[in-house]
């Protein structure tokens, strides 16, 4: 009961503080506030980058190009072969009549063309489209296709590939690393507005030293002060994300730029960012006056 007494007297004397000293709390708030908003804007491009780039690993696909005159058991030989290989997740065949008839329903010009061609006088190649089980192995595998008898030709659109991951990794690097840099920046600034508090309470502390407080007593108010201050600060960061997150969904139908982009749903997406926020906020404001407690007063 007793533990319950001071424990709920420090977090009144924290709450008080905070309007107590209100020009230097509206600092703190408004720091951690800038600094949660530009945090959530980066959070949300990095996992819009990193789904994004998960989506454009599913979708890579091998086709490899068979020969244009391959007869059926050549194509169960090449079928064999390619279930061996090993990161094959799946694979499917398509005949050259097919892709014909593909190519037909989508263009009046084509089935113009094509609709009167027999077997002999089709000049497109069978295929075999290939899925690996990660993005990392199709490189493998398609050297591998590549070397089976009857395969004329292997695509996997390897150049795009390589270039989408590797801005895609920079962009990643650069959020987590924007999204650190801005969160010790906030730390910093929360450490020496508290210190300048402290400071402006010297006669405050010198009075709870006297009447026998012990060192924990005098820190844990101000630790408390820190969360507050980070609840406060996270509350419009939070609201600007929900809100405006979902705006930009609606508007743009959750596609960004083109169909290809798809932006992540919402729902819990929102939610989830707004908790990380909330806990920035908090181990933030604690830490800063943690480490401003800790490093300047003398106790």
């Amino acid at each position: 009961m007793k533990a319950f007494r001071i424990f709920s007297r420090n977090i009144r004397d924290a709450f008080n503080s905070v309007f107590r000293n209100f020009s230097l709390s509206l600092a703190s708030i408004s720091c951690i506030t800038i600094t949660l908003l530009v945090v959530s804007i980066f959070i949300i491009l990095s996992y819009n980058v990193n789904n994004f780039t998960r989506l454009v690993e599913q979708d890579v696909t091998i086709v490899a190009f068979l020969d244009v005159d391959i007869n059926d058991d050549e194509v169960k030989v090449i079928e064999e072969k390619i279930k061996r290989i090993d990161n094959v997740d799946n694979y499917s065949f398509e005949s050259k009549q097919q892709i014909a008839e593909e190519m037909m329903e989508g263009n009046e010009t084509f089935k113009s063309i094509m609709e009167n061609w027999s077997d002999d006088e089709n000049p497109l190649n069978p295929t075999f489209r290939i899925k690996a089980t990660s993005i990392e192995q199709v490189e493998g595998i398609a050297k591998k296709v590549e070397k089976i008898e009857g395969v004329s030709e292997v695509k996997w659109g390897q150049d795009m590939i390589h270039s989408l991951i590797t801005v895609f990794d920079v962009v990643r690097k650069v959020c987590a690393g924007t999204v650190i840099a801005l969160i010790l920046v906030t730390a910093f600034l929360i450490a020496n507005t508290i210190k300048i508090t402290i400071h402006s309470r010297k006669r405050e502390i010198d009075i709870m030293r006297l009447v026998g407080a012990s060192n924990i007593n005098i820190k844990i108010p101000f630790i408390f002060e820190g969360l507050f201050l980070g609840i406060l600060g996270s509350i419009i960061p939070i609201i600007a994300t929900m809100y405006g997150y979902t705006e930009l969904y609606k508007n743009f139908n959750g596609q960004l730029f083109s169909p290809f982009i798809k932006l992540v749903s919402p729902q819990p997406f929102i939610f989830v960012i707004s908790l990380i926020l909330m806990i920035i906020g908090v181990l933030v404001g604690m830490f800063g006056s943690w480490r401003a407690v800790k490093k300047h007063l003398k106790i």
